[in-house]
């Protein structure tokens, strides 16, 4: 089991980076996972402690299989005060180029202190910290097209989209997975969304004229399943490292608070829980974006 310690250890494989740098010379990503949420007790036992941990096997699994093997740190930080976490410093980003935040039970268009302490972390790192990946999953999607301006509120039906579902590719998502499918699928777990993707208008400043903001997918329920802007960001509305177990749980916990209301639509989505689905090969995508290579999107 890899020592993790919340708020102040970097995740490694038993080594540092200078280590395992002069045992293979393996290119390393430094990733800061932002927490927003807490995995439940069932989950902990048997994934991780938190979404972090859970997070940097599913990332390292990926980069053990990229063409020649990518490393991968994990600096993770649970951001919730009330729950005992801290947003981080500017200055405790130094030496990391990747940043991932990931889903919540909280609403992203929510004005809870810690949601807008985070938009002006994220805004200070967007305008000076120019070598920084930003990444999100579900709210962390959500919460990094907001911080861009984006608009983000429940479905217009307010209906949920959940456990496995099908994401159909446009031309950038196809180049951006490798893949000559018209679709993936991807565990959901989400009745919020981005309406719209951001704009260099609505970003106000954050985006460069002649930026290019694109759409990678779309589902039935989600106009925006991810955003993409090459050499910045890349999101996925999808929880790529949900297993069976997760999006059972998940959803019986959505359910147990009310959140839920459509016992039918919920039961269906449990039952799909353990189909097989695509979040390794985001994992991998996201991965390589990290690592500069984009994939030839243009």
């Amino acid at each position: 089991m890899l020592l993790q310690q919340r708020n102040d250890e970097i995740t490694t494989n038993g080594a540092t980076q200078d280590q395992r740098n002069a045992d293979d010379d393996k290119p390393v990503i430094r990733m800061m996972v932002l927490e927003t949420d807490e995995p439940d007790d069932e989950t902990k036992e048997r994934k991780g402690e938190s979404f972090g941990e859970i997070l940097h096997e599913h990332f390292a699994a990926a980069g053990a299989k990229h063409d020649p093997p990518l490393g991968i740190e994990t600096d993770r930080r649970f951001v919730i005060p009330e729950k005992g976490g801290k947003i981080p410093k500017y200055e405790d980003f130094e030496g990391c180029h990747a940043l991932l935040i990931t889903g919540s039970v909280y609403d992203a268009h929510g004005d809870d202190p810690w949601i807008l302490e985070l938009m002006e972390l994220l805004r200070e790192l967007w305008k000076n910290h120019p070598k920084m990946h930003f990444s999100g999953v579900c709210f962390g999607h959500q919460i990094l097209c907001r911080m861009l301006g984006a608009t983000v509120r429940p479905s217009p039906s307010n209906e949920w989209e959940l456990g496995h579902s099908r994401v159909e590719l446009n031309p950038v998502g196809k180049r951006l997975f490798r893949t000559d499918d018209d679709y993936v699928h991807l565990h959901q777990m989400h009745q919020d969304q981005v309406v719209e993707p951001p704009t260099v208008g609505s970003a106000k400043g954050l985006l460069e004229k002649g930026t290019e903001v694109e759409v990678w997918g779309h589902s039935e329920h989600t106009k925006v399943q991810g955003v993409f802007i090459r050499g910045k960001l890349f999101t996925t509305q999808a929880h790529l490292a949900f297993d069976k177990g997760m999006v059972e749980k998940q959803i019986e916990m959505r359910m147990d608070m009310g959140s839920i209301e459509d016992t039918q639509h919920a039961n269906e989505a449990a039952e799909t829980a353990d189909m097989e689905h695509d979040g390794e090969r985001v994992a991998a995508a996201i991965l390589r974006f990290f690592h500069d290579e984009d994939d030839g999107v243009e």
